[in-house]
């Protein structure tokens, strides 16, 4: 009896939810009783609902969404859904929203609603958010003639624009619409259900496929700026330091007006390696989120603020990028309120067919990770898009979730329209080949419906290619528009020549007031015992009597100073609430409650400053390509992401390489990303050991021959004392201009009382020192000097003292790049007696900072260095425990012979 009414209750659910059923009116002969106000049903009603269920569940697999694939006018019943696989008599008669029919009717009903031109792939969501989505499938959508025409008009204009390319430019690799142009409808659509919800900005990311067309067509892209670039010229003023980028990278931050309201819509620039964009645009969705809290840092602004991802369908199965990306999108600190998927299905990877790209059924089968909802809709049915576009509109603005739309589509010349895909896809491209565009016969439909007239689709046509035509001729006379810093941006600029010397220092007072505010905690707080004693009390003290100040807590001043000034700092990476090492507590957690308190977030009553501790999922790339989304859309916010190890960035670097090192060079985004990667030899082994600091220097732009200023693309530090960390965090963000930051940041050294400052070493007086000199001996006794970054310097200043040495001199490289010419020169000077000059480092000689510092020391400092450190090796330390001791010693002894 019990389960009958538990199966009851979901049938009613279900199928009253299609409109299908009423709970009162007989099914299948049989009489519906009521008892208690429960629905008692008989076996021939559970025959009915699982036919429903077999249709909500399987419905997409029979879905005629292959444009690919001829199909007739009618939407047949699939023999597997057919009702007599489910012992239901075809000629039986149900009653269905007060309507006799057969029941062969009634399935040719679910039919024409789950096996049309849209599959809708939801059986395994949540229940409530499956009867909204089937409540949804109610509605007819159709389209008014206005509506109707502005999708034709769109696709044509796309169809036109690569017609006009291939005739104008026949040699050039443009990605076009060609096959997918019904993707236009679809972004006008969303933005037309942006406007009713309230949606004020969508940011986006986007791969190459059509990208053009839809920057000219609907994005308000000058159409010369196209032409240009295609010739060869800078899409930027040539005053403007940059490198740019190919032609379908481009990118537009502009207003898209639907009836009578602006929609903010922003293209971010993308790289070739097509899914890093999409944790781009979900950090800088956040960010531009975060933006609108209005005072209130709780209201997170998911309401007025859209994330649309366009995929690839070989990219969306085979990018594990894509799995880190999903695997965010519910995690406290990285939501966005669930993003809109628009996947350009081509049914082909590259030239590899579509049954080789993947192991799943669906390019989209990656999307049940999170339980979102998948449209499968024909491309060749602008009209079934549209209603795709509204549906995932509606159920993004209702739950707050990610949905997917799979656009089946088909590309008309193959990888790009240089390439010949017959090589390898004979039979696909005999079909396509053959096939009527879908834009031709959108308007053949619309001109047999007497909605348009040929006349009207030929000016159509007509108009848009003289629009083209004459942007083309006025190509050579165009100027590139002024790139500005509007906005949120206003008041930052590109850099000059100075990235190092800046007043980064606080006053004390001041200081002492942060440290103590760093480590208090409501009385009702049941913090940890042993942090009351190793944390609270320690800093308290250390803080009061300003000496012995760690790195923790320089990190906890520099932060709640940039608080106190209004700017906001996040702190992103695996457990860095606590830190790998557990240093950091700058979150504490209630021993009885779980509750978590951060203090530093009440400074001052209506504190403005807010720090985000946000613990990640353990992925780097994923979540670094996000921290770097949310940097750039926010100049007052210092994002830090940290590694737990140092190498462990290298599961980034596709992120690193092609944003973080070369954005500004691109696209002129500025960004003050830091990141912090763990370094340094304590015989932990191959993948604990290094931050592999050579890779980073290899990405720079400083030059080798040439002293022309500290103007680069990244700073790189391995800073040897806390105070020099608080200068270079709190130097982010007081500069006109943002940079990105790599500090090799400690291990050995958090605890070190060496490497601990003083407060007067970051007072108001004080500053980032890029060269530490030595004032431990008699200049006018030097015979060597050794250079040495990092916290390698504290091992050879320890064995100078036992050796009782005075004639040696260890200057520490704080900052690497920019290269510090000017302050190791005047070092030098220092050393008239000098003969000897060593680059020493932990590292074996083919990694670390050897093969950069040892040109520009002989070409800028003008001294040839000899090289102590460990010998080549294939990893960056050995995993042996004896053998790690010795080469300590042989280091250590090398360095003072």
């Amino acid at each position: 009896m019990q389960k009958s009414l538990a199966l009851c209750q979901r049938t009613k659910n279900l199928i009253c939810s299609t409109s299908f059923y009423h709970s009162k009116t007989p099914i299948y002969g049989a009489r519906v009783m009521e008892v208690q106000n429960q629905a008692i049903i008989t076996e021939s009603d559970h025959r009915v609902f699982r036919l429903v269920d077999a249709f909500v569940q399987k419905g997409h697999i029979y879905a005629r969404i292959d444009p690919l694939q001829e199909i007739s006018s009618s939407v047949p019943v699939p023999l597997q859904l057919h009702p007599e696989k489910f012992h239901i008599n075809s000629s039986d008669t149900l009653f269905i929203d007060g309507t006799e029919m057969t029941a062969f009717q009634f399935a040719e009903k679910l039919s024409s609603v789950f096996c049309g031109n849209i599959g809708f792939e939801f059986g395994y969501v949540e229940d409530d958010e499956k009867r909204f989505l089937l409540s949804l499938l109610k509605n007819k959508y159709m389209l008014n003639t206005d509506e109707q025409r502005g999708a034709l008009e769109e696709m044509l204009k796309s169809q036109v624009f690569d017609q006009f390319l291939s005739n104008k430019f026949p040699t050039v690799k443009r990605y076009g619409g060609e096959g997918a142009e019904s993707m236009m409808p679809f972004f006008m659509e969303i933005f037309k259900q942006c406007s009713i919800k309230g949606v004020t900005d969508v940011v986006c990311g986007m791969p190459h496929r059509g990208r053009l067309n839809f920057l000219t067509g609907i994005l308000n892209f000058p159409p010369e700026l196209v032409f240009r670039k295609i010739k060869g010229h800078s899409e930027f003023p040539e005053n403007f330091k940059t490198i740019g980028d190919v032609l379908s990278h481009l990118s537009i931050s502009t207003d898209i007006q639907i009836s009578h309201n602006n929609v903010h819509f922003t293209l971010i620039p993308n790289p070739s390696h097509l899914e890093a964009i999409n944790p781009v645009v979900v950090g800088k969705t956040r960010s531009k989120q975060q933006s609108k809290k209005s005072g209130s840092y709780s209201n997170t602004g998911e309401s007025e603020v859209l994330c649309l991802q366009v995929h690839g369908d070989a990219a969306l199965a085979g990018q594990g990028i894509i799995q880190e990306t999903l695997a965010l999108s519910r995690v406290p600190h990285y939501t966005v309120g669930g993003s809109i998927h628009l996947v350009i299905n081509n049914q082909i990877g590259y030239t590899t067919p579509g049954d080789r790209t993947r192991s799943s059924r669906y390019a989209t089968d990656i999307a049940k990770m999170i339980e979102a909802p998948v449209l499968h809709v024909n491309g060749d049915d602008p009209e079934a898009v549209i209603k795709s576009a509204i549906i995932a509109a509606d159920y993004h603005h209702e739950y707050k979730k990610d949905i997917f739309i799979d656009l089946i589509c088909y590309r008309r010349w193959g990888h790009n329209e240089l390439d010949d895909p017959t090589f390898t896809n004979p039979e696909m491209y005999k079909l396509i080949n053959n096939r009527e565009t879908i834009p031709d016969k959108y308007a053949k439909q619309l001109i047999d419906q007497g909605i348009i007239s040929k006349e009207e689709v030929n000016k159509i046509v007509s108009d848009y290619n003289k629009q083209l035509n004459k942007s083309y001729k006025n190509m050579e006379n165009f100027s590139p528009p002024i790139p500005c810093f509007s906005k949120q941006w206003q008041g930052i600029y590109q850099s000059n020549r100075n990235l190092t010397q800046w007043d980064t220092g606080i006053e004390v007072p001041l200081l002492k007031y942060i440290g103590s505010k760093s480590c208090q905690y409501p009385n009702d707080f049941h913090i940890h015992p042993h942090l009351l004693k190793t944390h609270i009390k320690n800093r308290l003290s250390k803080v009061e009597e300003g000496l012995s100040v760690d790195w923790a807590t320089a990190e906890a001043l520099a932060v709640g100073s940039l608080l106190c000034q209004g700017f906001d700092v996040r702190i992103s990476g695996q457990d860095v609430g606590r830190g790998t090492f557990s240093h950091r507590h700058a979150m504490l957690v209630d021993q009885t409650s779980g509750q978590i308190y951060i203090p530093l977030n009440e400074l001052f009553p209506n504190q403005k400053g807010h720090l985000e501790i946000a613990n990640s999922i353990l992925s780097e790339e994923a979540v670094l390509g996000f921290e770097y989304g949310m940097s750039i859309e926010r100049p007052d916010i210092l994002v830090i992401w940290e590694a737990q190890f140092g190498d462990f960035f290298n599961g980034a670097q596709i992120i690193i390489d092609t944003f973080l090192s070369s954005g500004e060079a691109k696209w002129l985004l500025q960004s003050g990303i830091t990141i912090l990667l763990p370094h340094g030899y304590d015989g932990a082994g191959p993948e604990h050991s290094s931050c592999r600091i050579e890779r980073f220097l290899q990405l720079t732009d400083s030059s080798e021959t040439q002293v022309d200023g500290d103007d680069v693309n990244l700073q790189i530090a391995n800073p040897t004392t806390s105070a020099q960390y608080f200068h270079l965090l709190r130097r982010q963000m007081l500069r006109s201009f943002r940079k990105p930051l790599i500090i090799a940041s400690p291990k050995t050294l958090l605890r070190l009382p060496s490497a601990s400052s003083t407060l007067q070493e970051m007072s108001s007086s004080s500053s980032f020192k890029p060269v530490i000199g030595d004032e431990t001996v008699s200049p006018q006794k030097v015979t060597k000097v050794i250079f040495v970054c990092g916290k390698h310097y504290y091992a050879l200043a320890d064995q100078r003292e036992k050796r009782g040495i005075d004639d040696i001199a260890i200057i520490r490289v704080e900052e690497l790049c920019p290269f510090p010419t000017v302050h190791l020169q005047g070092e030098l000077k220092k050393y008239p007696k000098a003969q000897y000059f060593i680059w020493n480092q932990e590292e074996p000689r083919n990694m670390g900072a050897w093969s950069f510092v040892s040109p520009r020391f002989e070409n800028l400092v003008g001294k040839k260095l000899d090289f102590v450190g460990r010998k080549e090796l294939p990893a960056p330390a050995v995993g042996i425990g004896l053998l790690h001791k010795k080469e300590v010693e042989n280091l250590l002894c090398q360095s003072f012979e």
